[in-house]
């Protein structure tokens, strides 16, 4: 019986589904249940036996699992699916989460914004930043803002109504949530409308909980700052899958497979406007990386060389900041890997070089979760470690699902006075028996004060890191040496979230709470919120 099948049983023999809590209880009622039966709905046993036996019958093996979703019209306040549950010879503990948004297609990267910086950061030597975004963009991070510190950022593959930019790769925005509005006392998630953002703007909905940060739509074309850019009729969000905020001095860095894992990939800075960089170091990058069309060889000048031969070949699935640039500009260098297992280096002035070769991290070119998900596109988890040890100045870890393994890939500085880059030196992983399709990561606590790589995408001193497995819906919090030190399983009104389920997580700036993304088939895609462990 496939999930299509499970769900339109349901619809039809238990129509719970695309209801508010009042059809939900004239429904339950119709069919003799107790009022306050319907109204317990998740928190009584036999409601949940007997909803599951209308839905899927009584075979053996399956577990009922729980999703959140809404209805063209009204709050659905939920949907039944199930998996087979593998055995475990210790049962995992259950963390309640609470629903914060649902309705986000394809919900991928996510992070809290955090406080940007005012800078400047003197890495190397006196260097100075020009446009800080306290100092330039004040209004955009005023409480309720777009990008007010408490918000979170997260990567959908709709445009929500926002018109496609012509021949530049699919639908996909990042949206900016306050969730701190979804209705608590009601329970009530905050349920965001597939068109809200149809005007093609920074629109917003819901009072203004949910704004459209930026779009693969016209009003964020590079070439609006930047007309000379070789990407100037690129945008800088096209189905997102990563994303790393330079809280020290910069913007915001998605990573996107345009064109799906398979075509070329494509990295941006965003201002707080969501559109590509004003003022950019480089008028022929502006903030948009395409495929080979930024390469170092294309835009610097003087005309030079790449350091190490690189392009986004293919989709770019997963970044991190990694600081100030070695070669004594201070320009932000981001590293972006890329669907074949390829890690590139881009530098805000002199464009991309390669960093590490194609087949580096365990590749997931082609690769899918499976045939009720062959939407979802799979993702990897970056962050990046910068307290190291010399000749060692940066780690990446990078999660490799379908390995079930964390590369964890140690960088050192190579190339010429004035031309120097980071190079990959050594490859180590982290395996461990609760690793079950790791699609991303977190840093436990992240870095949030130091000028030269504050971001949600970078570990703080000593911190550990949290693990989102998609196989099982379940969360690790890891030591950087892999040594599990909890695994929860993800739980909503004490059932667990459907395996094949999770598929991106951050930590807030404080380190209280988890934020997760959820996805599946169709327009299901939500975001959660749970407590740190």
């Amino acid at each position: 019986m496939t999930l299509a099948v499970v769900l339109a049983s349901f619809r039809t023999r238990f129509s719970f589904a695309m209801v508010t809590k009042h059809r939900i209880r004239a429904t339950a009622l119709q069919r003799g249940y107790p009022e306050d039966y319907a109204m317990t709905i998740f928190r009584q046993h036999d409601i949940r036996r007997k909803i599951k036996e209308l839905a899927i019958g009584t075979r053996p093996g399956l577990r009922l699992l729980v999703g959140t979703l809404c209805g063209a019209c009204n709050v659905t306040l939920i949907t039944l699916c199930f998996s087979a549950a593998p055995a475990r010879a210790e049962p995992i503990l259950g963390i309640e989460a609470s629903v914060t948004a649902v309705d986000i297609p394809g919900a991928s990267a996510i992070a809290q914004v955090g406080t940007f910086l005012s800078g400047p950061p003197i890495p190397l030597g006196q260097c100075t930043l020009p446009h800080p975004i306290p100092t330039s963009f004040g209004d955009f991070i005023k409480p309720g803002a777009v990008l007010d510190p408490k918000r979170i950022l997260v990567g959908s593959r709709s445009n929500f109504g926002a018109p496609l930019a012509d021949g530049v790769g699919s639908e996909g925005s990042f949206l900016s949530i306050d969730p701190s509005q979804s209705d608590s006392q009601s329970d009530q998630p905050l349920v965001i409308k597939s068109d809200f953002a149809q005007s093609g703007d920074q629109a917003s909905t819901l009072g203004g909980a949910v704004q459209m940060f930026s779009a693969n739509s016209p009003h964020w074309l590079n070439g609006f700052y930047n007309p000379s850019a070789t990407t100037a009729s690129y945008t800088g969000v096209s189905n997102p899958l990563g994303l790393s905020n330079n809280n020290a001095f910069g913007r915001i860095w998605p990573a996107n497979a345009p064109f799906g894992d398979t075509g070329v990939g494509s990295s941006s800075i965003l201002d707080p406007t969501g559109l590509p960089l004003k003022g950019a170091p480089n008028s022929l990058i502006g903030g948009v990386y395409v495929g080979s069309l930024t390469n170092r060889d294309v835009v610097a000048t003087p005309q030079q060389r790449q350091v190490i031969p690189g392009a986004l070949s293919k989709g770019a699935v997963g970044t991190a900041l990694l600081g100030p640039s070695p070669d004594g500009t201070c320009k932000a260098v981001f590293a972006v890997v890329t669907a074949d297992g390829a890690i590139v280096q881009e530098h805000t002035l002199k464009g991309l070089d390669g960093l590490a070769h194609a087949g580096t991290v365990r590749p997931i070119l082609g690769r899918s979760w499976g045939p009720l998900n062959q939407d979802i596109e799979p993702r990897f988890g970056v962050i990046m470690n910068p307290y190291t040890q010399a000749p060692i100045v940066r780690q990446l870890f990078v999660s490799e699902p379908f390995n079930n393994t964390i590369a964890v890939i140690n960088l050192v500085v190579t190339g010429a006075d004035g031309n120097q880059v980071f190079k990959m030196d050594s490859v180590t992983r982290i395996n461990s028996p609760s690793l079950n399709l790791p699609v991303d990561l977190a840093p436990v606590q992240r870095d949030a004060g130091n000028p030269n790589w504050a971001s949600n995408s970078t570990l703080d001193q000593d911190s550990d890191f949290y693990v989102a497995n998609r196989g099982n819906s379940t969360i690790v919090h890891m030591k950087q040496d892999g040594t599990e030190v909890a695994v929860r399983r993800v739980t909503l009104n004490d059932i667990p979230l459907a395996d094949g389920t999770l598929n991106g997580i951050a930590t807030s700036t404080d380190g209280t709470t988890i934020y997760v993304t959820a996805a599946g088939p169709g327009q299901i895609g939500f975001v959660l919120a749970l407590p740190a462990f």
